[in-house]
């Protein structure tokens, strides 16, 4: 997901974490309702075990709802972080729509995960032609996740908490990064849905032009101008 930043010949440590459920981390909630909580926690679990005090998130869509639930529910025996960057992502919870839709991925999930995943990806990216390469190694590693992995993260996406008014009341704590072509969150409604009382500041929000949903993709020095800038 992030090979694109090459990160290593960024600043500072970075730590990458495969969230419950993906790449080889397995999915094991013993809750029978899906969270965004379970995620953050397993995060807290790794920077607990690893001995991190002081941290800055970056999450990539559900990763920023994950980074979201970390900053404002932080499991004990962890610092909170000191900011946190949503990539192409959102502080609000799901309308009536979309959380149908959610459960819809969910069924799908069981009855048709190829096809969702050859249909869905693509359609994150603005000029999928131009990333032909990229979206096939996409494609890959989602259907390698199980069909369980699949819908408990629709089910924790469709669930979670709207933490608009932490992200507007907490602004030097947040950064938003976002494609202007990104078809899962318009950059207006954004605008929108951030736009603070008179005396509050708005928190930063970078907007990049020709850039859809994998913005770190399709327009990658851009983006990490944005986060390390």
């Amino acid at each position: 997901m992030w090979e694109s930043l090459n990160l290593t010949e960024l600043p500072g440590a970075k730590l990458l974490i495969d969230l419950p459920g993906h790449g080889k981390s397995s999915l094991s909630d013993p809750s029978e309702i899906p969270s965004m909580k379970f995620m953050a926690d397993e995060v807290g679990r790794v920077l607990a075990f690893l001995k991190i005090d002081t941290y800055r998130v970056l999450g990539h869509s559900m990763g920023g709802y994950v980074a979201l639930e970390l900053f404002a529910n932080t499991p004990k025996g962890i610092s909170k972080p000191s900011h946190v960057t949503l990539l192409n992502s959102n502080c609000w919870s799901d309308s009536e729509a979309k959380q149908a839709d959610r459960l819809r991925v969910a069924r799908i999930a069981y009855t048709g995960k190829e096809l969702f995943i050859n249909e869905a990806i693509p359609n994150l990216f603005a000029r999928p032609e131009a990333f032909q390469k990229e979206i096939a190694a996409l494609k890959q590693g989602a259907k390698a996740m199980t069909s369980d992995a699949i819908a408990y993260a629709a089910l924790a996406m469709r669930t979670r908490a709207d933490y608009t008014e932490l992200v507007v009341k907490n602004p030097a704590c947040f950064k938003i990064i976002h494609g202007t072509l990104d078809r899962l969150v318009g950059v207006d409604e954004l605008i929108a849905r951030l736009t603070p009382p008179a005396e509050h500041i708005t928190p930063a929000l970078i907007v990049i032009p020709n850039a859809g949903h994998m913005a770190h993709w399709e327009a990658t020095d851009e983006v990490v101008k944005g986060v390390f800038g």
